[in-house]
């Protein structure tokens, strides 16, 4: 199995993980045990970096799904950037564009949370 990890770094009071390596049903407990911290710790600014991660399952992208609510329900976000091709053509195909902002650059989602 692949491994994954999370490094984590606050910028301009923005939490932002980037991801490394293999997200799948195995490890996306591990992103969810992350998220659900920040929330609960009342960071609801969030910033995640997909340039180091490798693939994505379904079980990765439902954790996006469980906490955009509560991010956007207490004036904060989770916006996504950094993706391969690989990567963003299967948030494509699920229709998260639509409801995720996805950015090419880091900077950039940085910058739409001023």
């Amino acid at each position: 199995m692949e491994e994954f990890s999370i490094n984590t770094k606050n910028q301009e009071n923005i939490e932002i993980l980037y991801l490394n390596g293999f997200l799948d049903a195995h490890t996306s407990v591990e992103l969810e045990n992350c998220l659900e911290k920040l929330i609960s710790e009342g960071k609801y600014r969030i910033i995640v970096n997909f340039e180091k991660l490798s693939y994505i399952s379904s079980a990765g992208l439902g954790v996006f799904m469980a906490f955009i609510e509560t991010a956007r329900d207490n004036a904060g976000d989770i916006k996504l950037c950094g993706m391969s091709d690989k990567i963003y053509n299967i948030f494509d195909m699920l229709g998260f564009p639509i409801l995720f902002e996805i950015y090419k650059e880091e900077n950039s989602a940085i910058g739409k949370f001023s």
